[in-house]
C-alpha cells in the first residue's frame, strides 16, 4: 500500500485493507468504508473509485477494510450474524442471542485503523468511518463504544444496517459504564449519516422505527436530530444505489472539506 498513511495493521486470517490514496496528491481527511456480510473490500472498492474519477473530495483517502472469514456464515462478517426478528420479543431474555465478542474485536480493529491514520499525521476529528449492512452496524458500535475514538471523529455513516446490542436491551450503556466512560451520553458533536431503504429485505422496519427502534435508541446516547442526518429511500432494498451514494457524498464534503 503506497501513500500517506504507514503501518496499515496487517493481521493473520485477514486481507490486508485496500488503500486508495487521496487524488490530489495531498491527504487530509480519510474515509474508513466497511463493506457488509459476505462481502469484501474489492466489492465495493468501486465506490472510492465512482466519488474519485467524479472528482469528488480529492484531498480525502479510502481505507476499505476486510472482515475476516467465519466458520459459521462461510464467509466474511464482522460478526457472527443472527435472525432479526419483524416482532419485538416479549422479554429481554427471548431476544436472539449477539455475537458481542466478535462485535468487540471487530470494534478494535477499526480502532487499530485509526492509530495508523493519526500516526501518519491525520487528525482523529479529520477521519471519517461509515460502512453497509454489518459495516453500519460495526462503524456505529465503535462511535458508541470505543475507548479511544468515542466522540472524536469527524463523522460516521450508517448505510442500511441497525444498532446492534439494543433490541430490548441496555447492552451498549453497560458497556459504556465498563469502560470507564463518565456518562452514558456520548460526548463530542460528531455528524451521524443514517440511510435506510424502505423496502429492506433484511432490515426489519422496527428496528429503525417505533418506540425500540435505532432512531429511538440512539437518543439517551446523545444521538440526536441535532447531530444525525437520516434518509428514508422510497422503493430502496437492500442495496447502495446513486441517489445513497450522492446523498453521502454531499454529507462528506459537510463534514471532511479541504484544509
Amino acid at each position: 500500500m503506497s501513500g500517506k498513511i504507514q503501518n496499515m495493521p496487517s493481521e493473520s486470517r485477514r486481507e490486508d485493507p485496500i488503500y486508495k490514496p487521496a487524488t490530489s496528491g495531498t491527504e487530509t481527511a480519510v474515509f474508513i468504508f466497511v463493506h457488509g456480510l459476505a462481502d469484501s473490500a474489492a466489492a465495493i472498492e468501486n465506490v472510492a473509485e465512482q466519488f474519485q474519477q467524479a472528482g469528488k473530495l480529492p484531498h480525502m483517502s479510502w481505507i476499505l477494510p476486510n472482515a475476516k472469514y467465519n466458520n459459521v456464515t462461510m464467509d466474511k462478517a464482522w460478526f457472527t450474524p443472527n435472525s432479526l426478528p419483524y416482532l419485538k420479543p416479549s422479554r429481554a431474555e427471548l431476544a436472539p442471542e449477539e455475537d458481542e465478542e466478535g462485535m468487540l474485536e471487530t470494534v478494535a480493529y477499526f480502532e487499530s485503523l485509526i492509530d495508523a491514520c493519526v500516526e501518519s499525521g491525520i487528525p482523529a476529528d479529520r477521519i471519517v468511518i461509515g460502512g453497509f449492512s454489518q459495516g453500519h452496524c460495526m462503524t456505529l458500535l465503535t462511535h458508541i463504544v470505543s475507548k479511544k475514538y468515542s466522540g472524536k471523529l469527524a463523522g460516521v455513516a450508517g448505510l442500511l444496517g441497525y444498532l446492534v446490542l439494543s433490541d430490548g436491551k441496555t447492552r451498549l450503556e453497560e458497556i459504556r459504564q465498563e469502560r470507564g466512560f463518565e456518562t452514558t451520553e456520548l460526548q463530542g458533536d460528531v455528524p451521524v449519516f443514517l440511510a435506510r431503504g424502505s423496502r429492506d429485505e433484511f432490515i426489519p422496519k422496527r428496528l429503525w422505527e417505533g418506540p425500540d427502534g435505532m432512531l429511538e435508541r440512539l437518543l439517551p446516547l446523545g444521538i440526536d436530530d441535532r447531530m444525525r442526518e437520516v434518509h428514508v429511500y422510497e422503493g430502496l432494498t437492500h442495496t447502495l444505489n446513486g441517489p445513497v451514494l450522492r446523498d453521502l457524498c454531499t454529507w462528506l464534503e459537510k463534514v471532511v472539506p479541504p484544509e
